[in-house]
């Protein structure tokens, strides 16, 4: 017997013997108090699970969820989860391969915008809205990577900036809707940036804002000066959902799930606690609500991330296809730990945390194998991610007279994963919004221009003229283009 999530109704359901059942609490009745534009896999297993636990406990049930599509692509997921009434499995793998699952039932909505934008406006400019939440990817935020500025030209922005337009861009549909709130006297929702942005509290600020003005010059000093943005750090590895985690949904727990999702055990949010109108009572779901996030962010942003992206190119050049592979690598593991230890000196305190501890639970999760973490996953929109994350390393590292050997190693195994070939000659998928122009300079490098990949200063800056970073990025770039991804590692670690 199988529980569809389709064919079932909204009304509590107990679970059945050695199955999954519904959510244990009644969903009539939850009204949504926040709004999350960008639902995926990773809002659904981390701030969604949040107040699933929340509502569990007989709390927050004015805190339930609507979930936003604003892309293209959203429409898969308005196709999963609308028939089955926002509810979705969440299955836990464990290291030792033990597996947990709950039907998740925190999101009572979900919208695709381009289906009827006035419904999203007017959800948002809802007074019962009280935050709104993003998990828009680190591309998302539409700034210059060196400069940090706001871009204006971008073509959806100019469209969405026009008198009367109506919106396609995350800016247009939230700065739309607090233009509503402040026309009609309802306060502002607060906005609650999730993603992987350094300051993500004060860069989703500036971006908005800086939309706001296109439209007017006050409305964007209103929503500068008067709407809260708080900063959080948020951490859970969540890989893509596959067809064999479809099935094991339905084969191991007895339901039928169009899309559910699957995560590793580890769950960290820190959260800053700023929200004029109010919040689910998260500290009640393990969630750290601290006064300033920073210490917190660098921590996760320069070695989980960062760490992520220093496993995975060479992983890729090595012939591993998962993390938990790669990691197994003792020279890969190696030159992971290696490269934490180099960023290590540009954290600040973490309150609470040992980082040496930290860093060693780092290697242990990348090699939990139940999760199966895809490196092409860790390789996927490196644009947008090495220059946020790893550049400012560098650069800090430099400027205390630090090395940047492994650093340096990394960018270099990033540019000859963007050649787009491997060491077999077989093509690599490189996905990333500058896929192109990324593959035009990486295979320029073995033209006569070995710092080709470093002459974009969007990416990374005036670095291509920084011999005490170029020297070991030459060196490493030189060694894998000569001797492969192996041999490159082995005199990394061993010297």
């Amino acid at each position: 017997m199988t529980l569809d999530l389709a064919g079932t109704t909204a009304a509590q359901a107990p679970a059945r013997d050695g199955a999954v059942g519904l959510p244990p609490y009644d969903r009539t009745g939850l009204r949504p108090g926040i709004v999350h534009l960008g639902v995926g896999g990773f809002h659904r297993a981390h701030q969604a699970l949040a107040v699933d636990e929340l509502l569990r406990r007989g709390e927050a049930r004015d805190w339930a969820i609507c979930g936003v599509g604003l892309l293209p692509g959203d429409a898969a997921m308005r196709d999963a989860l609308v028939p089955q009434d926002g509810r979705y499995t969440l299955v836990t793998k464990h290291p030792d391969g033990a597996l947990e699952a709950r039907v998740v039932g925190s999101l009572v909505e979900y919208l695709y915008a381009p289906d009827d934008p006035e419904a999203v406006l007017e959800r948002l400019a809802d007074p019962a809205t009280r935050i709104v939440s993003l998990t828009i990817t680190e591309g998302g935020y539409n700034f210059d990577q060196v400069t940090g500025e706001f871009d204006a030209t971008a073509p959806a922005v100019v469209a969405d900036a026009r008198p009367g337009a109506v919106p396609t861009t995350v800016f247009g549909y939230v700065v739309e809707a607090l233009a509503r709130r402040r026309a009609r006297g309802v306060p502002p929702f607060t906005v609650m940036s999730c993603d992987n942005v350094q300051g993500n509290g004060d860069k989703a600020r500036a971006v908005f804002s800086a939309f706001a003005a296109l439209r007017d010059p006050g409305l964007g000093a209103w929503v500068r000066d008067t709407v809260a943005f708080p900063s959080s750090m948020v951490d859970r590895i969540t890989p893509v959902t596959t067809d064999e985690d479809r099935a094991l949904v339905r084969e191991w727990f007895g339901v039928v799930d169009r899309w559910p999702v699957v995560a590793e055990p580890f769950f960290q949010w820190v959260l800053e606690d700023d929200f004029p109108l109010g919040r689910p009572p998260l500290q009640d779901a393990g969630v750290q609500l601290v006064d300033d996030v920073e210490p917190y962010e660098l921590m996760k942003l320069r070695l989980l991330n960062v760490g992520h992206q220093a496993l995975a190119y060479l992983g890729w050049l090595s012939g591993y296809r998962y993390a938990h592979e790669a990691v197994a690598d003792p020279l890969l593991a190696r030159f992971v730990r290696d490269y934490m230890d180099e960023a290590t000196p540009t954290l600040r305190p973490v309150p609470g945390v040992d980082l040496e501890e930290y860093k060693t639970t780092l290697l242990e999760r990348f090699g939990n194998p139940a999760v199966r973490d895809t490196l092409a996953r860790l390789c996927a929109e490196t644009s947008d991610r090495i220059p946020k994350w790893l550049v400012p390393v560098v650069r800090e590292r430099l400027r205390t007279g630090g090395d940047v050997t492994r650093a340096a190693a990394i960018v270099a195994s990033w540019a000859r994963y963007a050649e787009g070939t491997d060491e077999q000659g077989a093509p690599i998928e490189v996905v990333d919004r500058l896929a192109d122009t990324l593959g035009e300079r990486a295979r320029a490098q073995r033209d006569g221009d070995p710092l080709a990949f470093l002459r974009d200063p969007a990416l990374f800056g005036d670095l291509v003229d920084e011999p005490r970073f170029t020297g070991p990025y030459l060196e490493a770039l030189g060694t894998l283009h000569r001797a492969g991804a192996q041999a490159t590692l082995k005199q990394l670690v061993e010297g």
